[in-house]
C-alpha cells in the first residue's frame, strides 16, 4: 500500500460542500503542491486557493491534514472541503491525480484502516451499515458498534474459548491423567453460558433485522377490502389502481414510507382468493411470498360485508405467522357495519377507513416499530455476523460431548471452530494465540 489513493468522499449532487479525500505517503507532497503553501500544521483547518496544472485558481478551500499514524487509515491524509456541486470537487480531484495519486476502490479507504489496525471488521461493518440505516434505533445501535461494542463481546468469547482450548492442549500432553471433576464441571458450565448467550444474540438479530435493513410490511387480504386504498392514504398520493372491481391488484406493489422515526418497505399484495385465471394465480403465488418474506403483516377485512370463506383463508395464514408480527384491521368503518368480527378479536383489530380516517393504524404500526428497536442488547447487523455467530454456537454444541468422553483432541478440534468462526466478526484467529495462552497461564515443567 505504499501508493496514494484519492476521491470524493460527499455524495453526487448540488450542495454547500464537497470533500476530496486523499491518503497515502504522496498526501501531503499532493496538498503542497496543490495549494501552492509550504507546509500545514496538522489536525488545523487552513483556508488557501487550489490551483489547475496551469495555476488558474479552482476554488478557496479549506485544507485539513491529518499525519500518520494520527488519521481515519493510519496514514497521511489530507481532506480538501471546497464548494459543494460537481464541476469544483471533480476539478480538485483531477488535479490530485495528475499529481500522482489514483482513483480509490469502493471501501478502500476503510481497508487501509482495517488493515493498519485502525479499526476491526465489526467496526467497518457498523460504519457502512450507518450511512444506509433505515431507523433513528438503528443508527443507535450502529453508534455502538462503532464504538467498539460488538468488538468488546468478540474479544471477551475469544479469551473464554481460549482459556478453554490451552487447558485441553495442556491435558492432551498428559493423556493419562483424568480431568478433575471440578475442572471439567467448570468447562461443561462456561460452554453451556456461552452456548445460550450466543443463541440470545442470533434470535435477537434475527427479531431485530428491519431496524438495520429497514421493515417489509406486507398489506394482505381478500380481493376489494381496500389494501390499495391503504397503501395510497399511507404513501399520499394514488400509487396503486383503486376500483370497486375485485382483483383490480394483480401483481405486488413495493414502495418506501417513513413512519415515524421508521423508513419502511411497504407491500400491497393482490387479493388472496382462488384464482380464476392463470394470471391472477401468480399475483395470489407472490402475494403468498410477500406474506412469508415480511416481518410485519397487516391483515385487512372489510367491515361492511359478512365474514366469507376468503376472509377465513386469511385468518388461517395469521395462525401460520412466526417470527413475525401482525396487526388486524377492519377497513370501511365509515359504512353500516356488518362483519361478524367475533374470529377476529382474538387479534385485537382496530377499526380504520382507508379513505377518511386510517390514523389509528398509523400509531399502532409506529408503536410497534418502536417496540421492537427498545432496549440495549447486543445486535449483529449482517447476515456474515449472524452466520458467524451461529457457527460458534454449534461448533460449541459439538464440542460438549467429546469433552465428556475424555476425548480432548476433538474437544479441542470443535473449539477451534468456534474460535475461527467468532473472531472472523472482528479479526481473523491466529493459531499463535493459543501458544501465548499456554506459555502464559501454565506452566510445562519449565
Amino acid at each position: 500500500m505504499t501508493d496514494t489513493i484519492a476521491a470524493i468522499a460527499t455524495a453526487n449532487g448540488v450542495s454547500s460542500l464537497s470533500i476530496i479525500r486523499v491518503s497515502g505517503t504522496d498526501a501531503y507532497s499532493i496538498a503542497l503542491q496543490i495549494s501552492t503553501q509550504s507546509a500545514f500544521i496538522p489536525r488545523q483547518a487552513h483556508l488557501t486557493s487550489l490551483y489547475d496544472r496551469s495555476n488558474t485558481l479552482i476554488d478557496q478551500a479549506i485544507v485539513i491534514y491529518f499525519a500518520s499514524p494520527r488519521s481515519f487509515t493510519g496514514e497521511d491524509i489530507v481532506e480538501f472541503q471546497c464548494h459543494g456541486g460537481m464541476i469544483v470537487a471533480e476539478l480538485v480531484l483531477e488535479r490530485v491525480l495528475e499529481l500522482g495519486a489514483r482513483l480509490a476502490t469502493a471501501g478502500e479507504f476503510s481497508k487501509r484502516a482495517f488493515i493498519n489496525g485502525k479499526i476491526d471488521l465489526s467496526k467497518a461493518e457498523a460504519t457502512a451499515k450507518l450511512i444506509e440505516a433505515k431507523s433513528v434505533s438503528a443508527a443507535k445501535i450502529l453508534a455502538r458498534g462503532m464504538k467498539g461494542e460488538l468488538k468488546d463481546f468478540v474479544d471477551t468469547t475469544r479469551e473464554s474459548l481460549l482459556k478453554s482450548l490451552a487447558y485441553s492442549e495442556v491435558m492432551i500432553d498428559y493423556a493419562e491423567e483424568d480431568i478433575p471433576d471440578d475442572i471439567l464441571e467448570s468447562l461443561i458450565t462456561q460452554l453451556d453460558d456461552l452456548q445460550k448467550q450466543l443463541s440470545q444474540i442470533v434470535e435477537a438479530s434475527y427479531r431485530r433485522k428491519g431496524l438495520i435493513d429497514g421493515f417489509n410490511v406486507a398489506i394482505i387480504g381478500k380481493p376489494n377490502v381496500g389494501k390499495s386504498s391503504l397503501l395510497n392514504a399511507l404513501l399520499n398520493y394514488d400509487r396503486a389502481i383503486v376500483s370497486d372491481i375485485a382483483g383490480t391488484t394483480r401483481d405486488t406493489i413495493e414502495e418506501q414510507v417513513r413512519i415515524g422515526s421508521h423508513i419502511i418497505r411497504l407491500v400491497d399484495t393482490a387479493g388472496i382468493r382462488e384464482a380464476k385465471d392463470s394470471i391472477e394465480k401468480i399475483g395470489i403465488q407472490r402475494s403468498i411470498r410477500s406474506y412469508e418474506d415480511s416481518d410485519i403483516v397487516i391483515a385487512l377485512f372489510d367491515g361492511s360485508c359478512m365474514i366469507d370463506e376468503e376472509d377465513k383463508k386469511i385468518l388461517s395464514l395469521l395462525e401460520t405467522i412466526e417470527n413475525k408480527h401482525s396487526i388486524v384491521a377492519i377497513n370501511k368503518n365509515d359504512l353500516i357495519q356488518k362483519l361478524d368480527s367475533k374470529n377476529i378479536e382474538e387479534y385485537n383489530p382496530i377499526r380504520v377507513s382507508a379513505k377518511k380516517d386510517f390514523t389509528k393504524l398509523t400509531q399502532v404500526l409506529e408503536n410497534l416499530l418502536d417496540s421492537i428497536g427498545e432496549g440495549d442488547e447486543l445486535m449483529l447487523i449482517s447476515a456474515r455476523q449472524i452466520e458467524a455467530v451461529t457457527q460458534a454456537k454449534e461448533a460449541i454444541k459439538e464440542a460438549k460431548e467429546p469433552l465428556l468422553r475424555g476425548e480432548l483432541e476433538f474437544f479441542s478440534y470443535y473449539l477451534q471452530d468456534a474460535l475461527k468462526a467468532i473472531s472472523s466478526i472482528s479479526k481473523p484467529y491466529n493459531s499463535e494465540e493459543i501458544l501465548d495462552k499456554m506459555f502464559g497461564e501454565f506452566c510445562l515443567g519449565k
